[in-house]
């Protein structure tokens, strides 16, 4: 039943580009971590949702954390990062 002349459109391809994306921006985030000396060492979590990337776990240091925000804000597509990254 159509009411109003409304209609809808689903937008399932538009996410699964973005969701594609997504994981693109945590491969190489998570890649650039190996290769980084400052942050291979730790247990790093990279979440992705529309260029949004969010950093979880725990790191020894300020500079740690801060390397391991720099490396997410620098990869393709990023739009913000949030850096939830502990130091102990």
């Amino acid at each position: 039943m159509l009411v109003g002349g409304a209609t809808y459109q689903s937008n399932d391809d538009e996410r699964s580009q973005s969701a594609a994306s997504d994981t693109a921006i945590t491969s190489e985030i998570r890649n650039s971590f190996a290769a980084d000396p400052v942050v291979a060492m730790f247990n790093i979590g990279v979440r992705t949702y529309a260029g949004a990337v969010t950093l979880s776990g725990t790191v020894s240091s300020y500079a740690a954390q801060e390397q391991a925000g720099q490396i997410a804000k620098g990869a393709d597509g990023v739009k913000i990062v949030h850096n939830h990254i502990k130091v102990e």
